[in-house]
């Protein structure tokens, strides 16, 4: 027999260690093995060309850091610690912080709970669901309607789902990227027509006049870089001359164009000529998510083969309540109301900025862009612009073109003259350094 003590024999414990003293000693020992582990992780990092390319951005002065937001969204609020007059909000009417909107969603979550814990083709639809879309369906004079999560995932949900590979897409060239995303998913062939031009869609569709597929004409009704209006009732006559579907995502036009805020359809009076529509609940209805109206068949369709629709958890009960409140409002007088302020206000706004030497020819609504060319130059102007009490981002590549960097201001009901008048002067005193107006 081996007389060697147990604690001399290898691989064995002394009876004598105590617990606490194996267990240190094990900690130190897995300690030192990820250590090892992680400088070795950083020898070889595959993502390194990500930091080198951040690196880079920051260096050219084209990488600005999120603002934070303390409190609510309002005309006049505090980002990073500092009380700035807010032209960065998507919130057209104010709705954000409405009273309606705030007790609709407290008693909904009160009564139905915080979510709704499933998707909506499973377990996840509530009768709250089915009332919101009934009521958006009713409030654009369509069949029927269906909610998605955002105002991205309706657009891209809906052109992969109702396009495929041998099908045909005429896009405008500057159209939102959740509807280049949509259109790249579906595989479809895209053509792509310049800005606004009807002629040049139509001379794409007489070039593909024998294409077996499905054809699709696509537009924003309002293109949220510079604020102008979609040439809609044109479209739709080279829509049926060829034969094709019209589509129109009407996310910056919902609740600022036409009746109440019903949109561009609605504004040019093309009711019965556009086959999709999409909006969003996260601009002027002041809450979060999107949706696509349309024929009764074409979302029951969705209901069965939009992936995001498929895959996603449906909206919380607050959510659903809030946009309802939202919808209610705007089909009143009080919202009518809301809309003329909203209008009024771009009028004052724009008008302000044109004396102080500022141009916008493009834009048509309440999306104020200023074309500034040089990125590194439209985030130094933007950042004076903060410093000074006026928050109005700058945009560069790639959401806009190399070359195109701009400042996006937008007006909202809420703002009030004196503010909109003292946010025109800060924009011209901030400027002038820089060059952007004489």
């Amino acid at each position: 027999m081996n007389s060697c003590p147990a604690d001399a024999r290898p691989g064995v414990q002394s009876e004598e260690l105590s617990f606490e003293e194996f267990n240190r000693t094990s900690i130190r020992q897995r300690s030192q093995d990820m250590s090892e582990s992680a400088v070795q992780t950083t020898r070889q990092n595959p993502l390194q060309y990500v930091s080198e390319q951040l690196k880079d951005l920051r260096a050219k002065g084209v990488a600005p850091k999120l603002r934070i937001l303390d409190g609510e969204q309002k005309p006049v609020c505090i980002f990073d610690g500092k009380e700035v007059i807010n032209l960065a909000s998507n919130n057209y009417l104010g709705l954000t912080t409405h009273k309606a909107l705030r007790k609709a969603a407290v008693d909904a979550a009160k009564t139905l709970g915080a979510g709704a814990g499933a998707v909506r083709t499973i377990a996840g639809t509530m009768q709250l669901h089915m009332q919101l879309e009934e009521q958006i369906a009713k409030f654009k004079n369509v069949e029927a309607c269906v909610v998605f999560q955002s105002g991205f995932t309706a657009n891209a949900g809906t052109v992969s789902a109702v396009l495929g590979k041998e099908d045909l897409i005429v896009s405008d060239e500057l159209n939102h990227a959740s509807i280049i995303d949509g259109a790249r998913l579906s595989r479809a062939t895209i053509k792509v027509f310049k800005h606004k031009d009807v002629k040049d869609c139509e001379r794409i569709l007489q070039e593909h006049s024998d294409f077996p597929g499905k054809k699709l004409i696509i537009t924003d009704g309002v293109f949220s870089m510079d604020g102008d209006i979609a040439p809609l009732p044109q479209l739709c006559d080279v829509a049926e001359k060829y034969d094709c579907i019209m589509m129109v995502d009407d996310a910056h036009a919902s609740g600022v164009l036409g009746r109440g805020g019903r949109g561009t359809i609605d504004h040019f009076n093309c009711h019965g000529r556009v086959h999709i529509q999409v909006g969003t609940l996260s601009k002027a209805i002041g809450v979060m998510g999107g949706y696509v109206c349309g024929s009764r068949e074409l979302i029951d369709f969705l209901y069965l083969r939009a992936r995001p629709f498929l895959f996603s958890t449906s909206h919380t009960p607050a959510t659903a309540a809030a946009c309802m409140a939202a919808f209610s409002l705007l089909d009143s007088p009080a919202g009518e109301k809301l809309v003329k302020k909203l209008w009024a206000n771009t009028k004052v706004f724009k008008r302000e900025l044109k004396k102080r030497g500022f141009q916008f020819k493009g834009s048509e609504t309440p999306i104020v862009p200023i074309h500034v060319g040089d990125a590194a130059k439209a985030f130094e102007f933007s950042k004076k612009l903060f410093d000074a009490g006026v928050f109005a981002p700058a945009v560069g590549y790639p959401t806009v073109a190399e070359g195109k960097a701009r400042l996006r201001a937008i007006v909202s009901a809420g703002h009030k003259k004196e503010q909109l008048v003292k946010a025109a002067d800060i924009l011209a005193e901030a400027a002038k350094p820089l060059g952007i107006i004489g």
